[in-house]
């Protein structure tokens, strides 16, 4: 089971004998994003997704496409043996 088959879960729940009109579902979609810009994208594709039940083609899963390789994170340089002024406690201005 996936983590967000809990929201589901929760949503045929409390809501599984409701009719809803596509307006409303389509306005509170709005509503999510405009609260939550960063999900903009997944629920646009879920609208889409929504809207082409029809397409048989919509409905199979795509092939996943490979993450893109992280960058290595930077390791701190290695400290060095201290300069005779900082030896001496002298700190240039």
């Amino acid at each position: 089971m996936y983590f967000t088959d809990r929201g589901i879960e929760e949503l045929e729940a409390r809501r599984g004998d409701e009719d809803v009109a596509v307006a409303w579902l389509a306005e509170r979609l709005r509503d999510f994003v405009n609260l939550n810009p960063s999900f903009e994208t997944a629920i646009d594709r879920l609208a889409v997704f929504l809207a082409r039940t029809d397409d048989e083609e919509e409905l199979s899963p795509r092939p996943a496409q490979a993450a893109p390789p992280r960058p290595a994170p930077a390791r701190p340089a290695k400290p060095g043996p201290p300069s005779p002024a900082r030896q001496a406690g002298y700190i240039g201005i």
